[in-house]
């Protein structure tokens, strides 16, 4: 009798060990684990990839330039500048514009599109609004001491404004989430900006 009860226990047993190991199988084919399918991370990067129009690239293309020549305008004036006011605003442009630089670049990198030299000619005040030209450049890195200042803080308004314009644009007419966002978000940190560049003017020397 005890014998008995042994081998159906070991019987039992086995056939549990048996069903599990069926179950194990069976869970290879279950939804997520099938490589041969896209995953929904994967899937999500392709639709953000695609996720965007003719503005979008137009507003990526146009702004890092247009960053560029802000940035490079900030390092003039974080060495030049004699006012500590336009420095600090010097700083907190460069420290802005870098890294948005980088994302619009990612962005056209993803979207099959070129990304912009170091390079800030061949563009008409019509595509990108605010830009100073060489001349321009050449003069403002010519000045010195509070004739520079002025001369940095008016053009960067000018600058500033054409920033906006363009950020205007691309939320009217773009697609893409993350540029209209940065659209956004360079629309309220430049006009922030220039209200500060306004109210500096009026402290700075005329001559």
């Amino acid at each position: 009798m005890r014998q008995n009860l042994w081998k159906t226990a070991a019987f039992i047993a086995f056939t549990g060990l048996v069903l599990a190991g069926c179950g194990g199988n069976d869970s290879g084919s279950m939804p997520g684990t099938d490589h041969s399918q896209p995953s929904s991370s994967q899937t999500s990067a392709s639709a953000q990839a695609g996720d965007f129009n003719d503005a979008d690239v137009t507003f990526a293309s146009r702004m890092i330039p247009h960053h560029q020549q802000a940035v490079q305008m900030a390092d003039m004036a974080i060495r030049k500048a004699t006012t500590p006011e336009v420095k600090k605003l010097a700083g907190a442009i460069k420290a802005a514009q870098d890294p948005e630089i980088k994302t619009m670049s990612g962005w056209l990198t993803a979207w099959g599109k070129p990304v912009p030299a170091q390079s800030h000619g061949g563009h008409s005040a019509e595509e990108m609004p605010g830009m100073m030209t060489d001349d321009e450049m050449s003069d403002l890195g010519n000045a010195k001491d509070g004739m520079f200042d002025r001369m940095w803080t008016e053009m960067m308004i000018k600058h500033h404004l054409g920033a906006v314009a363009m950020a205007k644009a691309e939320q009217t007419g773009g697609k893409n989430a993350g540029a209209t966002a940065l659209a956004k978000k360079v629309e309220a940190d430049q006009n922030r900006e220039i209200a500060t560049m306004r109210r500096l003017l009026r402290r700075l020397p005329a001559n």
